[in-house]
């Protein structure tokens, strides 16, 4: 019988990206405070950039944990370290120089978790790759953060330590920094989460569906097989309740096909608790397997053809933002529902 396992390589992932989470929230804090204690124009303005860029980037994250579809907890040191960071930020102690270089340390760790967790990703399976896409942004722009705060850091050094200016010439020196930046990134993710529409949801959905069959079906190890399909058992049951709880209601009134586009989707949930029952080692599994995907391509070209039309057709750029946020609420729900089943019958 095939259960949807806990993975211990993914179970990992999910914690970096719950790690993350944690300390963006704490960027942002800490960016805020900034912005209240300097009194330096040019430098608020800098800050202020950052925090318009990470307070967007929480959707990023919140977009890449649900689309990775595994649920982690961040782990006790991150915890911990979050807690000692917030004390150092409230001591009146320590001087706005050494704020800011705790807060330089702590967006060096998030960029260092997650390029971790990109690397990661390329070893452990390509629908994760796939799922955590939308990271690259988050990590090109801490990167980017890093040599501003660097600039940042050296104005208030040298201030404190001298009472005068520091040369001249230092933001260009740190524009030359990004700029190098953005040409060895390249091909680079930089949208905006605000940007991400549900149609965008969807593709990258049917993406990470297409990469976990396809991974299915590059191996024979029993394992392997039952931990790819766990995965896709969870992001097909998740993505299908998720549209019939906001796409579907919302396209009816434009879309005449839409109780057969129900009837299909009900039919691939049946499908995938009959393979469930089924042991990956059986002759059966790949042929049923073979099945759902051929199901599950007639139902994707029939959305991206159809469907998609209706939606840029019939709803402006804020209702497509809105329900992308409700389908990814939605979704982080069920897949949480699925999580804390798994629990419990683990236990």
């Amino acid at each position: 019988m095939v259960t949807t396992i806990n993975d211990t390589k993914r179970i990992s992932i999910a914690a970096k990206l719950a790690d993350m989470k944690l300390i963006q929230n704490l960027l942002i804090s800490n960016e805020q405070r900034f912005i209240n204690d300097c009194t330096d124009d040019d430098i608020r303005g800098r800050l202020q950039h950052m925090l318009e860029d990470d307070s967007k980037n929480i959707g990023v994250l919140d977009t890449v944990i649900v689309q990775y579809g595994v649920k982690g907890e961040a782990n006790k040191s991150t915890q911990k370290m979050i807690e000692q960071v917030q004390e150092l930020m409230e001591s009146s102690d320590l001087s706005l120089f050494e704020k800011v270089q705790e807060h330089e340390l702590l967006k060096h760790k998030q960029t260092m978790t997650g390029l971790l967790i990109h690397k990661a990703a390329q070893v452990v399976g390509a629908d994760i790759e796939a799922a955590i896409t939308p990271l690259n942004t988050v990590n090109f722009e801490n990167r980017a953060h890093q040599e501003q705060l660097k600039g940042v850091l050296e104005i208030l050094g040298v201030r404190e330590l001298t009472g005068k200016e520091a040369k001249q010439g230092l933001w260009a020196r740190v524009q030359d920094a990004v700029a190098a930046l953005t040409g060895v990134v390249g091909s680079v993710v930089t949208r905006t989460d605000d940007e991400m529409s549900i149609r965008e949801l969807l593709l990258m959905d049917h993406t990470k569906a297409d990469t976990l069959f396809a991974e299915i079906f590059s191996t024979d190890d029993p394992q392997k097989i039952q931990e790819y399909f766990g995965q896709l058992y969870k992001d097909i049951k998740a993505h299908g309740t998720a549209e019939e709880e906001i796409l579907y209601p919302a396209v009816r009134p434009y879309y005449e096909h839409t109780e057969e586009i129900y009837d299909q989707t009900g039919e691939v949930m049946e499908m995938l608790d009959e393979i469930q029952s089924i042991s990956p080692s059986s002759s059966e599994f790949k042929p049923k397997i073979e099945q759902l995907r051929t199901a599950m391509r007639t139902h994707i070209n029939q959305e991206e053809n159809e469907i998609f039309p209706q939606l840029r057709e019939n709803f402006n750029h804020k209702q497509l933002l809105q329900m992308a946020t409700d389908f990814k609420t939605a979704k982080s729900k069920l897949l949480s529902q699925m999580a804390d089943v798994n629990s419990e019958s683990g236990r």
